[in-house]
C-alpha cells in the first residue's frame, strides 16, 4: 500500500503565495507521476498540476503562469508552489500518485483564497 500526505494548506489573501507539500510512502517501486487536482464547492474534480518521473508537467490553463509544481525523488515528495493565488482557486487540492499504474489519493488539504 501506498500513503499519502498532504501539508500547506490554509488561508492566504488574493494576491498571495502557499506551498503545498505531498509526502508519499509505502510499497513505492516505481513512481510514474505525482500531482494535484483540486474540488471546489459544487465542482468536479479537476488537474491542477503533474509531474512524470521525468520531469515532464502539465498544468490546467487556470494555473499556468501562476502555479510551479516540482518534485523531490530522494524524498517521494511533490510540492505545488502557489503564487499570484485568487479566490478562484479556493478548493479542496487532493495530492495524486501514479505508481506502475496504480492510481493513489491523498486525503486533500483545503485552500481558501480570501481577504
Amino acid at each position: 500500500q501506498v500513503q499519502l500526505v498532504e501539508s500547506g494548506g490554509g488561508l492566504v489573501q488574493p494576491g498571495g503565495s502557499l506551498r503545498l507539500s505531498c509526502a508519499a510512502s509505502g510499497s513505492i517501486f516505481s513512481i510514474r507521476a505525482m500531482g494535484w487536482y483540486r474540488q471546489a464547492p459544487g465542482k468536479e474534480r479537476e488537474l491542477g498540476a503533474l509531474i512524470t518521473s521525468g520531469g515532464s508537467t502539465n498544468y490546467a490553463d487556470s494555473v499556468k503562469g501562476r502555479f510551479t509544481i516540482s518534485r523531490d525523488n530522494a524524498k517521494n515528495t511533490v510540492y505545488l508552489q502557489m503564487n499570484s493565488v485568487k479566490p478562484e482557486d479556493t478548493a479542496f487540492y487532493y495530492c495524486v500518485l501514479n505508481e506502475q499504474g496504480s492510481i493513489y489519493w491523498g486525503q486533500g488539504t483545503q485552500v481558501t483564497i480570501s481577504s
